[in-house]
């Protein structure tokens, strides 16, 4: 086929080698890798892409990901059709390899926010448990925003003294009653036009907030089997979900990112995965100092100045032991 022929899309899902691409008309067909596409490894393109002949995505060095923007031509048979190109990635969502392992798992491609959902209360808000969430997206250096559903729930004043915290860090947080619609129009504008990953515990109302925003969508999150996550070297299942509106506006679906102890994020690192700890951390003695016990420590002299808050601070110290022990 030649080049003309070749269409656009977007890596929707895929399992057992057969993908699901949209493309930007908007029609969602399978599409798979050619073998000798899979085999090949003769180079790039000067502009990063990767030609035709040296797609390694399914098999090898760059694996094929949900979030992925594709070329797909035309198959031999009736209906179907192949990758012939992966384009550049802008960002990905990765966990490192568990067990110690070299390498890292792809879970989404050029996503441009990660939105963490918690309620204000049903389920009660644990605030470490955003933190893990908060850190895996620093640690893929992807922007965070926080939405809490569920405020028509408690005093708003409550609410905001809860979550203000995070704010003063300097993420944006969205306080939202999905079953009211009161705070949606926040929520509908950092959507729109992005590939948003959607997270958060079990219960706080992703799915109906969801349908809130887009009335008639019936756009459901945590859909994907428990069994794609099963096991510390299963790849990590997401799908990618078109918003109402053709804007180009995805989320994406992860179930997997709640297994915060997956993703063995490097522990002399782990510091700059809290923004106001990353603020204070090059002003320590020790270029190595993980803020525990060291002289000269700014991280822990912010938290007598009340720069650092303790909660956060005890947060960094858990995820410190967790991860050390993945190690």
């Amino acid at each position: 086929m030649s080049d003309q022929a070749a269409v656009h899309g977007v890596v929707m899902s895929g399992t057992g080698g057969i993908w699901q691409i949209r493309t930007d008309e908007g029609a969602v067909v399978d599409a798979s890798l050619r073998g000798r596409l899979k085999k090949s490894n003769s180079g790039k393109r000067a502009d990063g892409s990767l030609r035709r002949d040296t797609v390694l995505a399914a098999a090898e060095t760059l694996k094929l990901a949900v979030g992925d923007d594709v070329l797909i031509e035309p198959g031999a048979g009736t209906d179907t059709w192949a990758i012939c190109e992966i384009l550049p990635r802008r960002s990905r969502l990765a966990r490192r390899a568990p067990g110690g392992g070299q390498g890292e798992r792809i879970v989404a491609a050029n996503v441009d926010q990660v939105i963490v959902v918690f309620a204000a209360a049903k389920p009660e808000p644990h605030p470490r448990m955003l933190d893990r969430f908060l850190v895996i997206a620093e640690g893929n250096e992807l922007a965070a925003q926080i939405v809490v559903n569920k405020i028509d729930l408690v005093d708003d004043d409550a609410a905001h003294a809860r979550f203000g915290l995070y704010e003063r860090i300097g993420y944006p947080v969205h306080y939202v009653a999905a079953k009211e619609g009161r705070g949606l129009d926040g929520v509908r504008a950092i959507l729109g036009g992005r590939r948003s990953v959607l997270t958060g515990p079990s219960g706080v109302g992703k799915s109906s907030m969801l349908n809130a925003l887009f009335p008639g969508s019936n756009l459901r999150v945590g859909a994907i089997s428990e069994s794609v996550n099963k096991g510390r070297h299963t790849t990590v299942g997401a799908l990618l979900l078109p918003l109402p509106g053709n804007d180009g506006g995805y989320v994406v679906d992860t179930p997997g990112l709640r297994e915060v102890g997956l993703w063995a994020l490097p522990t002399e690192r782990l510091d700059y995965c809290f923004p106001e700890m990353r603020a204070l951390a090059d002003e320590c003695r020790f270029a190595d100092c993980r803020h525990v016990g060291e002289p000269e420590c700014a991280v822990r002299a912010g938290i007598e100045s009340g720069a650092i808050d303790p909660q956060r601070y005890d947060s960094y110290l858990r995820l410190l032991e967790d991860f050390s022990q993945e190690r």
